[in-house]
């Protein structure tokens, strides 16, 4: 009786000490450690979750909405929690292969197995209804709601660019940046130079999961989220209206127009054609589509505003002029005469237009004496030649803020030597009129004629005038390279300036309307491989120039016969905000042109009498560097 007495004392003791210890350790883990596992509780039941910025907009220079978002639906993946043998619903609810699942799975697995990865984009409402439907028994599938870009009023897609998503190599590079697989990245043109701006920080929010991974509500109602932070928008310098009308003037052509504001060097429309539909490019990429713009013999991704370099033809002419002036080979009085061609070392360079007899530099503007120019080119020296012209920045990447920009080639002594090695003094008369071994772009050209139109004064083309955060109002001037005074004298300025006027208003009355008058230049860039392209180069009005153009038509034929006319509807309808009456017929010529057709001379607008009568002779040839070479005895 006593032991079985003992026994139970000694089992009571036993249930009395268990209690005990278990009621220590109770009163430890709830009152004494509380914070610790309250802490380690929450790991386990409350997620984070980052909450993409809304990427920055961009307006016009009169804050007309031009590049917007909308929102699109981004499927995610959490491996932890992912059940594989899910996999047949979700791509039956997706319509899309098993194996593609496993694909995105697998991916979403090697960057982080606890951590949500987007591994669907844009997935269509119908799609999304269904997989939220689902939901409750798909574990680790969640969902974001992000935005695509969508675009308004112009295309103006080699301005704009596009994003798309980053790449395996570039997170690699940027990862420190804080950019995270299915991150969007600016790919080209201002999306890609304003990247730092444009794609804002990401947030994040705090949300209760159950043991599936499933979202079940909020943390604390949301009182620890941290929103987003949207992108800084841009406020561009282009003018929505005359954007839009230059890209419908390109319809059916190939070429570039560039118009900016003399005085501040504003880039106010910036168009090349062939071009694409930016919305192509918004979101997910169509494999197919991609492959087509690439293949596309028209090269429709390439911006032939700031990367096609051509020979400037003419256009290079007042630029002879006034480094001829300023070197002091001629003087405002000094007479050339034209007897129809220049000869140097036993060949005739002829001249277009026959015969012009003596001319000064402003009447040899005005008639686009090639002979005046050759024998220009031939008294000047060449490297003090080549020196002027990089202090007008040819054969100079323009300081602009887009990516894409070539800088020409303005050539030297030392070019000659590399390219030709032996070579005469004979190679560098086709320079003299802008062809041979000089080349530019629409922008260089652009920049050059605005420097003419201002007094001399070599702006900065910027298209952005202004970064504004839409939320703290905070606003950043972009930097920029400081505008460069060409040191020009003012009367020899005059002097050429004079002569792009009695060009343009002498040798075609249509140009005046109203009040305005317009200076400028046209130019034929010869081209090996087919018709030639058609240059022309303006500033208007004439006594208080707002605007200068360069407009590059390929395979237009001569400067008078597309670019031109074009041209001048783009300063009618900056400068009036419509095409006058008059101009209608050279609207419709201009609507029906194609870059390969030469614009019948009935229909021309006569900018230059000369390429009248060049036309009715036929097409002549101007020997380059190359073909002396060929033909070199």
């Amino acid at each position: 009786m006593e032991e079985i007495r003992f026994r139970l004392r000694l089992l009571l003791g036993l249930i009395l000490v268990t209690i005990s210890l278990l009621g220590a350790r109770l009163v430890q883990l709830q009152i004494l450690e509380s914070e610790i596992y309250l802490g380690e509780s929450q790991k386990n039941s409350v997620h984070s979750r980052l909450i993409p910025p809304p990427r920055g907009l961009m307006y016009d220079r009169d804050g007309e909405l031009l590049v917007d978002n909308e929102p699109t639906y981004t499927l995610t993946f959490t491996p932890y929690y992912f059940d594989t043998k899910k996999v047949p619903l979700i791509a039956e609810l997706l319509h899309v292969p098993d194996s593609l699942i496993l694909q995105k799975l697998e991916e979403a697995r090697a960057w982080s197995p606890y951590r949500a990865s987007r591994v669907f984009r844009e997935v269509p409402f119908e799609a999304f209804s269904r997989i939220q439907e689902n939901l409750y028994q798909l574990p680790g599938v969640g969902y974001e709601i992000e935005a695509r870009r969508s675009y308004h009023k112009v295309r103006a897609s080699h301005v704009f660019g596009y994003v798309k998503e980053i790449s395996a190599k570039e997170l690699e590079a940027k990862k420190d940046e804080g950019y995270r697989p299915g991150d969007v990245i600016g790919q080209a043109g201002l999306e890609r130079y304003y990247e730092k701006y444009l794609r804002g920080k990401y947030g994040r929010s705090f949300v209760l999961v159950n043991v599936h991974g499933q979202v079940v509500g909020p943390y604390l109602d949301g009182q620890e989220d941290i929103p987003p932070v949207s992108g800084y928008d841009l406020h561009l310098t282009l003018d929505a209206d005359l954007q839009a009308f230059t890209e419908k003037l390109f319809v059916h052509k190939r070429g570039a127009a560039v118009a900016l504001d003399p005085r501040t060097g504003e880039i106010l429309a910036m168009v090349s054609k062939p071009d694409y539909d930016p919305a192509l490019l918004a979101g997910i990429i169509d494999p197919a589509v991609w492959k087509a713009l690439n293949a596309d013999p028209y090269a429709p991704l390439f911006n032939r505003a700031t990367m096609s370099v051509q020979p400037p033809g003419s256009t290079f002419k007042p630029f002879m002029a006034l480094v001829g002036l300023h070197e002091g080979v001629i003087t405002r009085r000094t007479i050339i005469s034209c007897p129809g061609g220049f000869y140097y070392g036993g060949r005739l360079f002829r001249c277009h237009g026959g015969v012009h007899g003596p001319l000064t530099v402003k009447q040899a503007i005005k008639l686009s004496c090639n002979t005046f120019f050759f024998d220009v080119m031939m008294r000047l020296n060449f490297g003090h030649w080549s020196a002027w012209g990089h202090r007008f920045g040819f054969g100079e990447r323009v300081p602009i803020d887009l990516p894409e920009v070539r800088s020409g080639i303005m050539p030297d002594s030392a070019y000659f030597d590399r390219v030709y090695g032996e070579w005469t003094p004979g190679y560098l008369v086709s320079l003299g009129i802008g062809q041979g071994d000089v080349s530019v772009t629409p922008l260089q050209l652009a920049r050059y004629v605005a420097a003419i139109a201002n007094g001399g004064t070599l702006v900065t083309p910027h298209l952005v005038r202004e970064i504004r955060h839409p939320e703290t109002g905070e606003r950043i001037e972009p930097s920029r390279a400081p505008a460069r005074d060409l040191g020009l004298n003012p009367v020899y300025l005059h002097e050429v300036q004079e002569g792009m006027r009695l060009m343009v208003m002498e040798n075609n009355s249509t140009v005046e309307w109203g009040d305005v008058v317009v200076a400028g230049k046209t130019g034929t860039a010869q081209n090996p491989h087919g018709k030639d392209h058609s240059w022309f180069i303006a500033y208007a009005p004439y006594e208080d120039p707002q605007i200068a153009v360069a407009v590059l038509v390929e395979n237009g034929g001569f400067g008078a016969s597309a670019a031109a006319p074009l041209a001048g509807l783009m300063l009618e309808y900056y400068l009036t905000g419509q095409i006058s009456p008059q101009k209608q017929w050279v609207y419709n010529m201009v609507m029906q042109t194609a870059s390969e057709d030469i614009v019948p001379d009935s229909l021309r607008t006569d900018w230059e009498n000369v390429e009248r009568v060049q036309i009715q002779q036929g097409e002549f040839f101007i020997p380059t560097a190359r073909d002396l070479k060929q033909n070199r005895p």
